[in-house]
């Protein structure tokens, strides 16, 4: 068997196929979600690179496989692939924010990003994983979108959200908190 080619030239003029066959824009609702969930998977990579918790970056691993395959799932046409995020899933990521929250002091401010570098790319993960979000509520009007699906990265935030205070705390670097001009 040959090597394949990376070009295709079928999206030269801004269309790509959706899994399933259907041809698409490239501006679509759809391929901004899986494209932002990519995204989220490569901000991942750079976030493995700057934890040392064997712990965190295997699970951080588990995560990015399982993007892949939500990835998979928005890059299909509904109704030909079905969501296989599973409620066993977003119950680990419930239980790792839970082991997290207990190890960091309680939050009666807002804090602002930044501290550390794993704390960074943690804060770099939870936006990003906002926007994925956002995007995947966008299609949820237009077409359906498992709920479990949507469980899944709303929950993903809330642990980068977490994991980016433990890296802080890890590494004994002060969160820094927001002042507020207003008062």
């Amino acid at each position: 068997m040959g090597k394949s080619k990376i070009y295709t030239k079928k999206g030269d003029e801004g269309f790509t196929s959706l899994v399933g066959g259907k041809r698409v824009s490239k501006a679509s609702s759809r391929i901004d979600a899986y494209g932002t969930i990519d995204e989220l998977n490569s901000f991942i990579a750079c976030l493995l690179e700057a934890i040392n918790e064997r712990e965190d970056q295997e699970f951080l691993l588990r995560i990015q496989s399982q993007l892949f395959t939500l990835g998979s799932y928005l890059a299909s046409e509904p109704g030909v692939l079905k969501c296989l995020i599973s409620e066993e899933e977003i119950a680990q990521i419930e239980a790792a924010i839970d082991r997290m929250d207990v190890l960091v002091p309680p939050l009666n401010r807002f804090i602002l990003p930044g501290g550390c570098p794993g704390s960074a790319w943690a804060n770099v993960c939870r936006t990003v994983c906002r926007r994925a979000e956002r995007c995947m509520v966008k299609i949820n009007k237009a077409g359906r979108v498992d709920t479990k699906a949507l469980k899944y990265i709303n929950r993903l935030s809330d642990y980068f959200f977490l994991l980016s205070r433990k890296q802080n705390f890890i590494c004994n670097v002060e969160e820094i908190i927001w002042e507020n001009p207003c008062k």
